[in-house]
């Protein structure tokens, strides 16, 4: 069942003639989708690439992190040892070897944390942290209705 309130504003507005774009307007969006339809594959989205493309990028990111994984080894027995990762990187790996070593400061900064901090005290800090995210979110849903959906419609109709 429809609200009869609905049921006349749509009725309402579709006895209202359609408009038509002011020029500077449609010039300026057919322009754009122009310049859009112009661009070459690999500006364009993501969706959009080639699907052989699309395979190489995912190959060639799969293949980076493989390699980053083998570099830092974090499964292998004895993997403690600060700066393993980095070292052995600094020799094909040059570039990155700041990078790697920022893990291993992360991997031993967790272990210590594991060490130090209770898994109970972890655990809440996760969900507290969780729980800040979804208020967070929903306080800007509500921020977003309130601002936004309520100011544009509340002019349209008489009250």
């Amino acid at each position: 069942m429809s609200d009869p309130l609905e049921l006349e504003v749509s009725r309402a507005l579709r006895q209202v003639p359609l408009r038509r774009a002011p020029p500077s307007l449609e010039s300026r969006v057919l322009a754009e989708i122009g310049r859009r339809a112009a661009l070459p594959w690999w500006r364009r989205s993501f969706a959009r690439w080639p699907g052989p493309a699309r395979l190489g990028f995912t190959m060639t990111c799969a293949a980076l992190i493989a390699a980053l994984l083998a570099v830092t080894r974090p499964w292998a027995p004895g993997a403690a040892l600060a700066g393993a990762g980095a070292r052995a990187a600094g020799s094909w790996l040059p570039w990155a070897r700041s990078a790697l070593t920022l893990i291993d400061v992360a991997r031993e900064l967790e272990a210590a944390l594991v060490r130090v901090v209770p898994l109970d005290w972890l655990y809440g800090a996760m969900a507290a942290g969780a729980l800040l995210y979804t208020a967070l979110f929903g306080l800007g849903a509500v921020a977003y209705r309130t601002l936004y959906l309520n100011t544009s419609s509340a002019g349209d109709f008489p009250s």
